[in-house]
């Protein structure tokens, strides 16, 4: 996550969730926080369509980035309130976004293999073309319905 985003998400100034991280930089090794390169930055904001500010207002460095266990050790830096119901709605969120990757997978997984199956059953099948692209077509809206069930619900931190 981006500092300007944990920063909004604590109700803090970006360069104050900074400065106290750098007061703090042991607890932030390099896979917990990184700073992004000036190409890495520029990607980004093209991706995001973020636009700059015209009268040269805004960043005057590039983003810090903070990975699961980063946002993890904020806690311990940052020690409002705030913080903490922040720092525990996203790491529930963390958890949720694993178990549903999980989920994901091993469903992919199975897609596929039910996939392949279908394809070397047909071969045998002596059926007509038009009867086997009508029964493909109706497998694959099963298989979207199912799809679309296994979505995640709404995750995130929720605000007033």
């Amino acid at each position: 996550m981006l500092d300007s985003d944990l920063a909004a998400l604590y109700e803090v100034e970006t360069k104050v969730l900074n400065q106290a991280v750098r007061r703090n930089l042991e607890r932030f090794p390099a896979d917990f926080m990184f700073q992004l390169t000036e190409q890495e930055w520029e990607d980004f904001k093209v991706r995001s369509q973020i636009v700059t500010s015209p009268k040269g207002g805004g960043r005057q460095y590039f983003p810090y980035v903070f990975t699961e266990q980063g946002v993890a050790m904020l806690s311990s830096v940052l020690r409002s309130k705030r913080a903490i119901q922040v720092n525990v709605q996203i790491m529930r969120t963390f958890v949720q976004l694993r178990q549903w990757a999980i989920e994901n997978k091993e469903l992919s997984e199975r897609l596929t293999e039910l996939e392949h199956y279908f394809i070397e059953h047909c071969k045998d099948y002596k059926l007509d073309k038009e009867e086997n692209l009508r029964n493909i077509a109706q497998i694959y809206e099963a298989l979207a319905l199912l799809m679309d069930r296994t979505k995640p619900a709404q995750i995130g931190f929720k605000t007033e």
